[in-house]
């Protein structure tokens, strides 16, 4: 019987302690997994941060285990925070647009670190900030022995050259670098030995030039005339001291001489030749003859290089006298005017063969002269020549 009754109490107790521990595993769980109490301190209070004002946070309340439901638990106060990061040295960001910065405790110096304030001071320009910097800055100081003046704007010293730059080098002639300009050259021209043909008369023709002399000054000679029938129809030579009175132009004096048919005359000469602008060249003659007898030319051509080897060049001439001189059939005023076109091909600089035509009109008393020697007015020359200079 003892043993029967032993185990009838044994298996009536088991459910009982089963129905218990049930009963009190809920409320064990939410007490397991509970924060902890705020009233613990926090280890870093954002809060604190100068411009970096957070919102206060607060803890959410939680329910401790009990035996009545009904009683509301107490909410935790925040607690002070045990690190500020305002007395953190060396972050000091109150440049930062849109953070005010928060007011620095009395006696507080560690709100900025050294040598890490990027905020402007004020009154501070550029210029000065830029030195500041540079000076404050290990090793950019002068060398020593080293002045570091201003690099522009100052004058050389007294010194630093010789008053006519020659540094003490001596002058004296050097072979081979003598002055061209003032030796003594010469050059001669045939411009043009040529043969004609005309339509009542053929014959030959000549036109040369020659200097000797510098550039200011020169011995120039000149002579033209033509043969025709087999004798001299007409000719000149001139002899002229050239000076140089400006860029590319000289004044001239000199003697005329002509002959050929009819007397000779002898004529004092003076006159100006050059190059003009664009190229052209340019002589402008007068004379003076015995029993008051004047005379004129004007002359101008022009060389128009089609290539470098074959050229076109125009020529014209005028010829004025101021009394007739019928021994030399040769009237008043304008006498004659010429025109001629020639083509030439330098196969040298200094030798060139050349084709081309030639117009000549006698004006006045001298076409009436002509005339009376059934000689043309107007007559048209084919030509054909060579051009050579030494």
């Amino acid at each position: 019987m003892t043993t029967d009754h032993r185990r009838t109490s044994r298996a009536w107790c088991r459910p009982v302690w089963l129905t218990a521990l049930l009963l009190a595993l809920p409320q064990a769980v939410p007490a397991q997994t509970a924060p902890a109490p705020s009233s613990s301190t926090s280890t870093m209070d954002m809060g604190a941060m100068p411009g970096m004002a957070m919102p206060a946070t607060t803890t959410k309340p939680t329910k401790t285990p009990g035996k009545k439901a009904g009683k509301k638990p107490a909410t935790a106060k925040p607690a002070a925070s045990s690190h500020d990061m305002h007395a953190m040295p060396g972050m000091a960001h109150g440049a930062v647009s849109g953070m005010p910065p928060a007011p620095a405790a009395p006696g507080d110096t560690s709100g900025s670190m050294q040598g890490m304030d990027h905020s402007a001071k004020p009154g501070m320009q550029h210029e000065e900030a830029a030195h500041a910097m540079h000076g404050g800055m290990p090793g950019m100081q002068a060398m020593p022995g080293m002045p570091m003046g201003p690099m522009q704007g100052s004058r050389a010293p007294p010194d630093a050259r010789s008053p006519d730059y020659s540094d003490g080098v001596g002058y004296g002639d050097m072979a081979g670098m003598e002055r061209h300009d003032a030796r003594p050259l010469g050059m001669l021209l045939i411009d043009q030995l040529e043969a004609f043909h005309g339509r009542d008369a053929n014959g030959q023709a000549w036109e040369a030039q020659g200097w000797y002399g510098s550039d200011t000054n020169k011995l120039w000679v000149r002579t033209e005339g033509e043969r025709s029938g087999g004798r001299l129809e007409d000719g000149d030579v001139e002899a002229f001291w050239s000076h140089a009175v400006a860029a590319f132009w000289d004044s001239q004096f000199g003697v005329r001489q002509d002959f050929g048919a009819g007397p000779e005359r002898t004529w004092a000469a003076f006159g100006v030749q050059g190059l003009a602008p664009y190229w052209f060249e340019l002589e402008a003659t007068g004379y003076i003859g015995a029993n008051g007898r004047t005379a004129a030319r004007l002359r101008a051509d022009y060389e128009l290089l089609l290539t470098q080897r074959l050229i076109l060049q125009p020529e014209a001439e005028v010829n004025l006298y101021g009394r007739d001189d019928p021994q030399r059939r040769i009237g008043s005023g304008v006498s004659d005017v010429q025109f001629g076109l020639r083509l030439r091909y330098e196969f040298h600089r200094q030798f060139a063969p050349y084709i081309g035509v030639n117009w000549i009109r006698r004006i006045g008393t001298t076409a009436d002269y002509a005339r009376q020697d059934h000689q043309p007015v107007i007559d048209r020359q084919i030509v054909a020549g060579v051009r050579i200079w030494f």
